[in-house]
């Protein structure tokens, strides 16, 4: 790309996402060393006064948001980043529960392309980049960052934070991390501390977690050994970390297990939360693409499910709320996850299966799908034609469950709400 064809601080946010796309030779590369350099001499590696890092294989964005939600109800100053986006970029950045605008984005890009003089970087580290840079502009109190991929060497890692997070550890990304859950649970540890809190969700952790936790000096908080949660009935549940237990809380709209870690995370924050915040702001965490109900006759439920760990908790989570119902699943993938054990995770609640091809390079094909299917279907260009497909066979009592990708549920969710305008 020529140098006249560099975007400007007054060019379309849309031509900025173009030209970040095309700039670096790989779009996953691993490695602080030129993101680092960037962050270092833009001054963005204190973006807040408080900054907690959340990684795992699922639950990041759960966390995040039932995290958010308790700190707006405490009156802070909350910016997330998370990723990938479900429909369009600017949902990849938060400030107090709301996207920014274009015009915001395309300022923090311009700041960056001038910061990075020379220095190569990817899609990922330079969005990475320009969120700081929007937090540091807005001036949030705390920072909740999402890790992108693994942890250790993910771009987030650049960044000086209070409190590290481990969420959940499973087998995903095989061509990026490996399929050894130890050597997993390694990267995933690689953003803990020295001398600060590091939490991690996972029951039963594999002993790599707990050994670099050591090895470090972080202040390991592990489920089922320094804190713990029960649920008491469908309603309440309760948590607890020493001498300190809440009872009788909300249940949340999102997985239990996140909003325990979450709990205990923010404990150790040395923040101004009441008891009331964390009732209101259980209470209040949602997020879109989980569990999240489009509509009623027939339901329609989306979720972002992608690996055997997610979907077997969707699973259970759809035959405790939908029992005896007729489920219609639409699913499309990327190749590159572990298909077969999705497939089989989500055959208990699936009635009847819509299988549809992805776009883009990491795509995986209907076909492809259909070879883990326990049943002969028809296969579907797109994740829409399945859902229109499954909408026309469903009767009003009956469940469309839309799964498989935070793409399949984009490009359902972007044409459900273009239908209804």
């Amino acid at each position: 790309m020529s140098q006249s064809q560099i975007p400007q601080a007054t060019s379309p946010l849309s031509m900025w996402l173009d030209y970040l796309q095309n700039i670096h030779t790989s779009a996953i590369d691993l490695g602080l060393e030129r993101v680092q350099a960037v962050a270092k001499s833009a001054n963005l590696t204190k973006p807040a006064p408080t900054v907690i890092t959340v990684a795992g294989t699922n639950g990041k964005g759960s966390t995040c948001a039932l995290m958010e939600a308790i700190l707006l109800d405490a009156g802070y100053s909350v910016g997330v980043y998370s990723s990938p986006h479900l429909i369009r970029y600017n949902e990849r950045v938060r400030v107090n529960g709301q996207d920014l605008a274009d015009e915001k984005h395309v300022q923090a890009f311009d700041f960056i392309e001038t910061q990075r003089g020379e220095i190569s970087l990817s899609f990922f580290e330079y969005g990475t980049l320009a969120a700081l840079r929007l937090f540091q502009t807005e001036k949030v109190d705390i920072v909740l960052l999402e890790v992108g991929l693994g942890g250790r060497l993910d771009a987030t890692n650049v960044v000086d934070h209070d409190v590290s997070i481990v969420t959940s550890l499973a087998i995903d990304h095989v061509d990026w991390l490996g399929d050894d859950i130890n050597v997993i649970g390694y990267e995933k540890a690689g953003i803990f501390r020295t001398g600060k809190p590091a939490i991690c969700g996972q029951p039963k952790a594999p002993a790599t977690v707990a050994a670099h936790a050591d090895d470090i000096g972080a202040e390991l908080y592990q489920v089922e050994i320094q804190y713990n949660y029960q649920l008491t009935d469908s309603n309440t549940w309760s948590w607890v970390h020493g001498s300190y237990q809440l009872d009788d809380l909300p249940v949340p709209n999102l997985p239990l297990q996140n909003a325990a870690t979450a709990l205990m995370a923010l404990a150790t924050a040395n923040l101004d939360i009441s008891d009331v915040n964390i009732v209101k702001g259980l209470e209040n965490a949602k997020l879109p693409g989980r569990m999240q109900v489009l509509s009623t006759q027939p339901t329609i439920l989306l979720d972002v499910a992608h690996n055997p760990h997610s979907a077997e908790y969707l699973v259970t989570r759809v035959a405790q709320q939908y029992q005896n119902k007729t489920i219609h699943t639409v699913v499309a993938m990327l190749h590159d996850k572990d298909i077969q054990s999705t497939l089989e995770a989500l055959t208990p609640v699936a009635s009847h299966w819509y299988p549809a091809s992805l776009t883009g390079p990491r795509a995986a094909s209907a076909q492809e799908l259909c070879q883990f299917l326990p049943q002969q279907t028809t296969q579907y260009q797109t994740p829409v034609d399945a859902f229109e497909a499954a909408l026309t066979k469903s009767a009003a009592e009956d469940v469309i469950l839309v799964v498989g990708s935070f793409h399949t549920v984009g490009e359902v969710l972007e044409h459900w709400q273009n239908k209804g305008e």
